[in-house]
């Protein structure tokens, strides 16, 4: 792993191969899920074009190979390699299938990067009875990561792709199904996006002794198949809002992030920041989050992590209860 933020300052606008310029990673295994669409493929696909080896994992593998071509094309020009495995994490059957399968190969892994995941969906629960987004975004990974752990070499990083879509709420373990809260999309999606934050936190607490260390990531807004499920109109509803705060703090209006800028954090977290900068972190515009007030307002363009979800003591109720609702202890 290289470090070179000293010579290379990158931030909101740094693409995948502004982040990777001259790094090497042949030798390098590496599960990314979510390759069926949007940041999971250019992140496959800019770690591809460095030599890596990368896993990818996707729920629709017809869809995941068709929407690969170019990571397939950029592996074998750079002597990487990519392969496809089957994950669908709102079905802990299939996580766990797909968790065997990876620890009956038993070929480790220096970074596994957490990118699936779904935004705003209607009220719906996984195959497992658990609403819908907390499922899959969260107990989905939360099962995977957690039974390939010893896969992850000493030394190795985890990512999860979180949200500044966090600040909407904090996690609730006395009712995570919303079996007495009014399910809100937005609600229910920031509490998924502060269980990753919260996810990596007491990971990383549990396997820094031996160099292992985890961090969440906003990607920032982008374009991307996320979206598919909200309302029509609310995310545009949503910039709107965004704009009326930016305007009253003397600010210009809200720009839509590429995919190679969205997944430019993510491998920047994974590859080229240092371990200790970025170990039990949030990041965000490829440099590591500073914590805001709670009551700082939900707009997810300024920058910032609310302490909530960094709480060491928030991540281990959330281990706990995610312990129990799978029936697993980690």
């Amino acid at each position: 792993m290289m470090n070179m933020l000293e010579t290379t300052p990158f931030g909101a606008t740094s693409t995948t191969d502004d982040v990777l310029s001259g790094v090497n990673l042949k030798g390098k295994r590496i599960l990314v899920t979510g390759v069926s669409a949007g940041l999971g493929v250019e992140t496959a696909r800019s770690l591809v074009a460095r030599g890596a080896q990368v896993v990818g994992a996707a729920r629709d593998l017809n869809k995941a190979t068709a929407a690969t071509a170019q990571v397939r094309t950029d592996a074998a020009g750079n002597g990487g390699s990519f392969e496809v495995i089957e994950l669908d994490l709102a079905n802990l059957k299939s996580v766990r299938a797909c968790a065997d399968a990876l620890l009956a190969k038993g070929q480790p892994f220096d970074v596994v990067i957490a990118n699936a995941g779904v935004m705003a969906t209607p009220f719906g629960h996984t195959a497992d009875g658990f609403e819908t987004q907390f499922g899959t975004n969260h107990l989905g990974h939360f099962v995977l990561i957690n039974r390939i752990a010893s896969l992850i070499r000493n030394g190795g990083r985890l990512i999860n792709l979180s949200s500044a879509g966090h600040r909407y709420s904090n996690v609730d373990v006395d009712d995570p199904n919303f079996e007495r809260t009014p399910y809100e999309p937005f609600v229910a999606y920031g509490r998924s996006k502060t269980a990753n934050i919260l996810f990596a936190v007491a990971f990383d607490k549990r396997h820094r002794d031996r160099g292992v260390r985890a961090a969440a990531v906003h990607p920032g807004g982008i374009r991307t198949e996320l979206g598919r499920y909200a309302e029509p109109g609310r995310i545009e509803k949503v910039i709107e809002e965004i704009n009326r705060q930016l305007a009253g703090q003397g600010q210009g209006p809200f720009q839509w992030k590429s995919v190679p800028q969205g997944a430019a954090t993510s491998v920047w977290a994974a590859v080229v920041a240092p371990a200790s900068e970025i170990g039990g972190q949030y990041c965000e515009n490829c440099h590591v989050g500073h914590i805001v007030p709670d009551d700082a307002p939900i707009s997810v363009v300024t920058e910032g992590v609310r302490g909530y979800a960094l709480d060491p003591k928030n991540a281990e109720a959330l281990w706990k209860k995610s312990e129990e609702l799978v029936g697993e202890s980690f």
